[in-house]
């Protein structure tokens, strides 16, 4: 999972139908600090995030069509997940 910055979001007239009725969302990769750590790229939103939010993102196949429902062997053009907004980040010893 990364830790992300949500940018805004994406809106498209003709897409892939998996994508039908998802709301995707542009997503900046932050350290902790939340200073930019990578290019952006699109995910899908599970969870109702907005622009601003700081959030965990899935990129793992297997893991995104368990998110979906759908089985192990099926195709699904979704690369990445919104699966969690974050509300604080703490570093140092527990």
């Amino acid at each position: 999972m990364r830790l992300c910055r949500v940018l805004g979001t994406i809106t498209s007239t003709i897409k892939h139908p998996a994508f039908n009725g998802l709301k995707l969302m542009v997503v900046q990769p932050v350290d902790e600090a939340d200073q930019p750590t990578a290019k952006s790229f699109i995910a899908v939103d599970k969870v109702q995030a907005g622009a601003g939010d700081r959030v965990l993102v899935m990129s793992e196949g297997t893991g995104v069509r368990q998110l979906f429902g759908l089985p192990p062997t099926a195709a699904l053009p979704i690369r990445s997940a919104i699966v969690g907004i974050v509300d604080a980040v703490a570093t140092g010893t527990v």
